[in-house]
């Protein structure tokens, strides 16, 4: 009984081991990473710098011409429109009578609003007829 609480104990001290030894290769992992990050970082600024001040690591030739940045934004935006969700007829009527609805008794009350206090204008002047 005893060799078997021996045995469970040092199964579990090398379970811990082993879990110590992971946790400190993610970490060695994460630092490394994080390291690569601010390179990355740094590098982006320095760009950055480059290129405000006109100067330019890139060659011109690299840059694509006005028309094939012209074809690409073009290929993009078709390819954006392809995510788009679009909705079905009887959604698209049904907000359509909503935004007229709303448009129609907008103008109905900003109209005897208007027509109210012009009366009441007319009559604090004395010049309603």
């Amino acid at each position: 009984m005893a060799d078997k609480k021996k045995a469970a104990g040092e199964v579990a001290a090398e379970k811990a081991e082993e879990v110590t030894e992971q946790a400190a290769q993610k970490a060695q992992a994460a630092a490394e990473s994080t390291k690569e990050e601010k390179k990355k970082a740094a590098k982006a600024a320095k760009e950055e710098k480059e290129k405000k001040s006109g100067k330019s690591s890139k060659k011109d030739a690299d840059k694509p011409g006005f028309f094939a940045r012209i074809g690409n934004w073009f290929r993009d935006l078709k390819r954006e429109f392809t995510k788009v969700v679009w909705p079905d007829r009887q959604k698209v009527f049904n907000n359509t009578l909503v935004v007229l609805a709303v448009v129609i008794i907008g103008s109905v009350l900003v109209g005897l609003i208007d027509t109210g206090l012009l009366r009441l204008m007319q009559y604090l002047m004395g010049l309603s007829g």
